[in-house]
Formats: structure tokens, sequence, C-alpha cells
């Protein structure tokens, strides 16, 4: 996923997963948003609306980051 694309499901989380609060802040049409969300959707399985979905994608993000940061060394 590029940058755009996490920095709006960030902002998607950090408005627990309200698509009009979120398009509110990134000053997006809801429909954009709505965009965007199916286009991850398309790409991971995932519909970030649902809950049970947005806290598998987090996990796995919190996961890449620590993996990112702390490489296996052999």
């Amino acid at each position: 996923l590029d940058q755009e694309t996490l920095f709006t499901i960030q902002k998607f989380f950090e408005n627990n997963l309200n698509v009009s609060e979120t398009s509110r802040k990134l000053f997006l049409h809801r429909n954009t948003l709505v965009y965007r969300l199916e286009k991850i959707k398309r790409l991971t399985g995932l519909d970030l609306r649902r809950f049970d979905d947005a806290i598998v994608f987090k996990v796995a993000l919190m996961v890449k980051k620590y993996l990112t940061a702390n490489p296996v060394k052999y």
C-alpha cells in the first residue's frame, strides 16, 4: 500500500472507523473515502468498516512496523 493509503487508514482508525468524520478531517468527499476503503478491501480482502477486519489489519500493521524496526539477524 502507498503512503497516502496508509495515512488514510491511520486517520480512519483515529476517527473510530467513522467514514463521515474521517472524510471531514481529511477534506475528502465521503464517496472518495468509501472508494479508497473499497480499494483496500479489493487488495487485502479486509473491509475496514467492519470492526473485526479493522482489528486484523491494525495488528498486521503493528507486526510489519515491528519487523521493519527490528530486522531478524541470523
